[in-house]
């Protein structure tokens, strides 16, 4: 009785919220976790769960297999807007149960934080776990990789889902070992690009084997951390590859999988990764391949995650970059664009973002590829500022400023091709100003 009238008073909460055009975001489930911390158990849910989790790739890949589910015709439930911890899990669960707490749902769909796989999937039944990689992320909040990734490997112990890993970082690949008895383990891998380097090229976790401590031996970096490697003691890494992508063509936005070609609308390596995982469960459920294609030909995340618009006649491409490797991907993208352009570059250090910003100096500013002028705003404009000019970038091109709209209108006072990399709280007021170009 108590939770069926929690249900209750959330539904009609959320119904009040949307008059006022609000969607509550992790309100409603962070006051029904205070009123019941067991309220995960009220829910009936009978179809598979699918989750994904990582430090970065988390909504991108979330949304694509939602996407495709859907296009395959099935009704989907999932968390698209990014709330990820168990109150915003937990919100998205509550508007869309009945007031017994059934799921009418084929597939539910979320994106996962990290250190909260464990909570969220404590009372819940999970089918399918995708991971991603493992970056150091909010170090103030999450504290070092090891105790994030030692976390979800406790978890796994006893888990005997799905796990879907990516076999290209030491980091998750090694979580296929966490429960000896899980016979479904999946693991994808993606074929070097023509920008992968024989030594790494931006900071990166993982250098020895979790086994016996050796380091590991690359054949090649895609990005960071993430490439082709192996231990040359106990042959860590060499694991049978259940997805591999091939071909991998950024120009024009493509790969395989199968001899399958897959188009795209995204031009990064660390989309590939993304969208091999997608391919890799949607063959889990039996997705026809044509339906895949349909899917990932026409998915696109217009919400600042390699998001290109154009602005008042201007190329853009915004992208979200919230720890060093999410910043140096971003960097990856601007340096294989031949073209000039400019960078906008926003960082915040509000408790969202983790008041801790020596992350930056882990960003590989070095070279960068026909680069006008950067242009630099937010809390820690001067932060970033330094950082960059600290790398060799002449200061005379970088410009400074506190106040998000001016250094907008001072980045759009050309028509030069333009970039924009903005940490987790300034992504989406950033994005707004930019607009307001349109």
């Amino acid at each position: 009785m108590k939770n069926f009238i929690i249900v209750v008073i959330i539904k009609i909460m959320h119904i009040v919220l949307k008059i006022f055009g609000k969607n509550g975001g992790n309100l409603l489930g962070k006051l029904a976790y205070e009123w019941n911390p067991n309220i995960f158990k009220y829910f009936k849910i009978e179809c598979p769960i699918v989750a994904v989790t990582a430090t970065n790739g988390k909504t991108m890949t979330n949304n694509a297999i939602g996407h495709i589910f859907k296009t395959a015709g099935k009704k989907v439930i999932s968390n698209v807007e990014g709330n990820n911890m168990e109150t915003g899990i937990l919100s998205t669960l509550l508007k869309n149960c009945t007031l017994t707490g059934k799921l009418n749902a084929d597939f539910l769909v979320f994106e996962v934080d990290e250190g909260y796989v464990p909570v969220v999937f404590k009372d819940l039944k999970l089918d399918t776990l995708v991971i991603l990689d493992f970056f150091r992320d909010q170090l103030d909040r999450n504290g070092e990789v090891e105790t994030l990734i030692l976390k979800i490997n406790d978890f796994l112990k006893t888990y005997n889902g799905n796990l879907v890993l990516n076999n290209d970082d030491p980091n998750v690949a090694r979580l296929g070992k966490a429960n000896p008895e899980n016979t479904n383990i999946k693991y994808f891998s993606v074929e070097k690009y023509d920008f992968a380097t024989e030594k790494i090229k931006e900071a990166g976790e993982g250098k020895y084997c979790p086994f016996c401590n050796t380091e590991l031996k690359y054949e090649y970096y895609q990005y960071s951390h993430i490439g082709k490697f192996v231990c040359p003691n106990c042959d860590f890494g060499n694991n049978k590859i259940t997805t591999l992508a091939t071909d991998i063509d950024l120009k024009n936005r493509s790969f395989k999988v199968d001899d399958i070609t897959y188009n795209i609308r995204f031009n990064s390596i660390y989309n590939i990764y993304n969208f091999t995982a997608c391919v890799c469960v949607a063959s889990i459920y039996n997705i026809e391949s044509e339906t895949i294609k349909n899917a990932l030909s026409t998915f696109v995340l217009n919400n600042g995650r390699l998001e290109e618009v154009e602005i008042n006649g201007t190329p853009t491409v915004i992208n979200l970059a919230k720890n060093p490797t999410g910043a140096n991907v971003s960097l990856r993208i601007l340096n294989e664009d031949d073209e000039e352009k400019e960078l906008l570059f926003v960082l915040n250090d509000n408790i969202a973002d983790g008041f801790d910003v020596s992350w930056i100096w882990d960003i590989n500013f070095d070279k960068l590829n026909n680069v006008s002028r950067i242009i630099t705003s937010g809390k820690r404009a001067y932060d970033i500022a330094i950082r960059i000019k600290t790398s060799g970038y002449p200061a005379s091109k970088i410009e400074p400023y506190l106040s998000l709209s001016d250094a907008v209108n001072s980045f759009y006072s050309n028509n030069i091709k333009k970039y924009v990399i903005a940490n987790y709280t300034s992504l989406q007021p950033t994005r707004k100003e930019i607009f307001k170009h349109k």
